[in-house]
């Protein structure tokens, strides 16, 4: 599909990226651990990845601050494509991207709650030393590091004070 257009989240997506990830996941994503780490946070917007074709959105992912055990890593989620538009690669496409923004704008790691198979593609392994605000299958933690000298995360991840956030989220890094 060569007529897309990936850039990065801009405030005006905002209501678009609810309504596709609304249809892509339904209310039942509320109940996920990993929907501990987004309320009451905010995306990393300049990190954050939509998918258009013709100006409409096709695809989104977000990455959001987070902390593990103290360490710094983007949580990235959820990824919501359009039902026709799957299996057309824009999905893998956003998380690159995403992963290649932040791994730009210093950030050690990017962790997520996901299918292992499918995310190992991108590099991503499993982190069982992490620990999630909430039960989930911990085979499906998973973290890809960015920087060789991060080190390795360990420990419960939560979203990070309003001082923390400034430290390692700064001005969207």
């Amino acid at each position: 599909m060569t007529d897309l257009l990936y850039r990065s989240e801009l405030p005006q997506d905002d209501p678009a990226i609810a309504a596709l990830t609304d249809r892509a996941f339904g209310p039942g994503r509320y109940a996920k651990a990993a929907e501990r780490l987004r309320e009451g946070n905010r995306p990393l917007a300049k990190l954050s990845r939509v998918a258009l074709q013709d100006g409409r959105l096709l695809g989104s992912v977000r990455l959001w601050p987070v902390t593990v055990g103290g360490q710094p890593a983007a949580f990235l989620g959820p990824i919501a494509v359009e039902a026709e538009s799957r299996k057309l690669g824009i999905g893998q496409a956003l998380v690159e991207q995403a992963c290649e923004a932040a791994a730009a704008a210093g950030w050690p790691h990017v962790l997520l709650v996901g299918d292992a198979p499918w995310f190992s593609r991108m590099g991503f392994t499993a982190a069982p030393a992490v620990t999630m605000p909430g039960p989930v299958d911990q085979r499906r933690v998973l973290a890809l590091r960015l920087s060789d000298s991060a080190p390795d995360l360990f420990g419960l991840a939560r979203i990070p004070s309003p001082a923390e956030g400034e430290d390692i989220g700064g001005a969207d890094r």
